[in-house]
């Protein structure tokens, strides 16, 4: 048997719940199917059979969901901090113990390659313990004084709240916004993508198994038009926390406006990765090919627009091209597989319609640009040349292992061109002139920035985007900002005059 047939057998074995019971509902500690009895099917990517039948949630499951929710909020927002760090630590503990099975899960749901979703428990893990050990300092404030007055300040957990997750590294990226909510002492309510809902029945087995109490988090599998929009307009919900597309986002923002919801939105991106010729080359190669041809092309702060000074344009292009051309495409389980298949029918035929929009245009197809065999979701790693910033593939967001190559003259063009889209989340700058560097990060309409590196993640530091890319901030203690309510108390320091009013 060989190593890929080993992981199939295994991963097989993980799902055979799931093709038993469903992915069902978790509300209140137990696990339901919807109030309708309907359902829908999550298909694998790799060959499009159907690994499970999916709970369809719709209003009533979220109010349910919510109710326990609430009923879950009292005691969980009291409940000491570190007594909240030691619970989460246990479920950090818990992810780790299963990673493998999250792991194999997540590649069959997803298509994302093993090579990368066996970190995925791992990161959401870490997610866990970060925010556990920021738990017991999260309500904590200042104090200022003045002659006659002192101010305490503090925070308060805002109340249950709802998180709407993506397709793309589900588990992940679940933690990522369910951590610290739990961290604060908020409950959730957690819709994941209805393309890949799979972990997240995982996820919730996990964090009770180690000690959450029920209905801190809940989960209502669902489509957006029925559990999200329940949820997002339930007026029993406090704030949603959003991973996905701008349109979407702007849904969101409208559906919870008359609940007058407190909104986080992490949205799409069309990052640049800009490099001037007098960078390391070699490094900017690899690291503009990892971020755009790792994790399948699927992921915001992916870098799909290569801008590179026209001096050396020709052959940096050329060099990535090679890279392109050389990455194994495959099974996901396959522990040489770079790129998987894309999620899922409608997400693949979005992406190879850029290949005639890109060659209508007038771009080069440089690598790729087609689908690779008759059966799954699979896309070849495909680089566009010869583009302008005007050109579709240069201003939507494709989501997929292609990427954008576009000339620059100077400074001045190549910032023009960084920060001439809708979208501001990240932006990859290579260069070995300081000074251009500082002025150039000065400038560029990006939420994150990385100097002369991939997209490397630091927990306490902040995450998010400008413009279209979002509103707010994952990250430290910018994630307590949007899970918490900031209250002030004045103290008298000494008696004062009060003003006196008809006498």
């Amino acid at each position: 048997m060989t190593v890929l047939e080993d992981n199939i057998a295994r991963a097989q074995g993980y799902l055979a719940r799931f093709r038993e019971t469903g992915v069902l509902n978790h509300i209140a500690g137990v696990s339901v199917p919807a109030a309708s009895g309907a359902t829908f099917d999550s298909l694998s990517p790799v060959d499009l059979t159907v690994l499970a039948p999916v709970a369809r949630g719709g209003a009533e499951d979220v109010d349910r969901a919510v109710a326990a929710a609430q009923a879950a909020f009292r005691g969980w927002s009291q409940t000491p901090g570190a007594e909240r760090r030691r619970i989460l630590i246990k479920v950090a503990e818990a992810i780790e113990a299963r990673a493998e099975e999250i792991a194999f899960t997540e590649c069959l749901d997803t298509g994302q390659a093993l090579r990368f979703m066996s970190k995925a428990a791992i990161r959401g893990a870490a997610n866990f313990r970060y925010f556990a050990d920021q738990a017991p300092g999260a309500e904590d404030g200042a104090v200022t004084r003045t002659p006659t007055q002192m101010n305490t300040t503090s925070r308060r957990p805002i109340g249950p709240v709802g998180v709407i997750t993506p397709w793309n590294t589900p588990f992940m990226l679940s933690t990522w916004k369910i951590a610290p909510a739990l961290a604060a002492g908020c409950t959730v309510v957690h819709k994941p993508a209805e393309f890949s809902p799979l972990t997240a029945k995982l996820l919730v087995e996990i964090a009770e198994a180690a000690g959450l109490p029920p209905g801190v988090l809940n989960v209502v599998n669902g489509v957006g038009e029925e559990a999200g929009k329940a949820l997002t307009e339930h007026p029993g919900i406090r704030a949603i926390a959003f991973v996905g597309e701008s349109r979407t986002g702007s849904r969101i923002m409208a559906q919870g406006a008359a609940t007058l919801k407190r909104v986080h939105f992490e949205l799409g991106g069309k990052n640049p990765v800009i490099v001037f010729d007098d960078a390391d080359l070699d490094r900017a190669v690899d690291a503009a090919a990892f971020m755009i041809y790792s994790l399948n092309g699927e992921r915001c702060t992916s870098s799909s627009r290569l801008l590179v000074q026209e001096t050396i344009y020709d052959a940096f292009t050329a060099r990535v091209a090679e890279v392109a051309g050389r990455i194994k495409v495959g099974h996901p389980l396959d522990p040489e597989t770079v790129v998987g298949p894309l999620i899922h029918p409608e997400h693949e035929a979005k992406v190879l319609s850029y290949f005639d929009t890109a060659r209508k245009e007038g771009a080069t197809i440089a690598a790729g640009g087609e689908k690779l065999g008759a059966e799954g979701c699979y896309v070849a790693p495909t680089l566009f040349t010869q583009a302008r910033n005007d050109m579709a593939i240069a201003q939507e967001e494709i989501f997929g292992p292609v990427l954008t190559a576009i000339p620059f003259a100077d400074e001045a063009e190549a910032l023009a061109l960084a920060n001439g889209t809708d979208y501001g989340l990240a932006a990859y700058l290579w260069t070995d002139d300081l000074n251009r560097a500082i002025r150039m990060t000065d400038a560029l309409e990006a939420g994150m920035m990385w100097v002369n590196s991939e997209n490397i993640r630091h927990l306490p530091t902040p995450f998010g985007g400008v413009k279209a890319s979002g509103i707010g901030r994952d990250g430290g203690d910018w994630s307590f900002d949007f899970y918490m309510e900031t209250v002030n108390v004045c103290f008298p320091r000494q008696p004062h005059r009060i003003p006196k009013l008809g006498g």
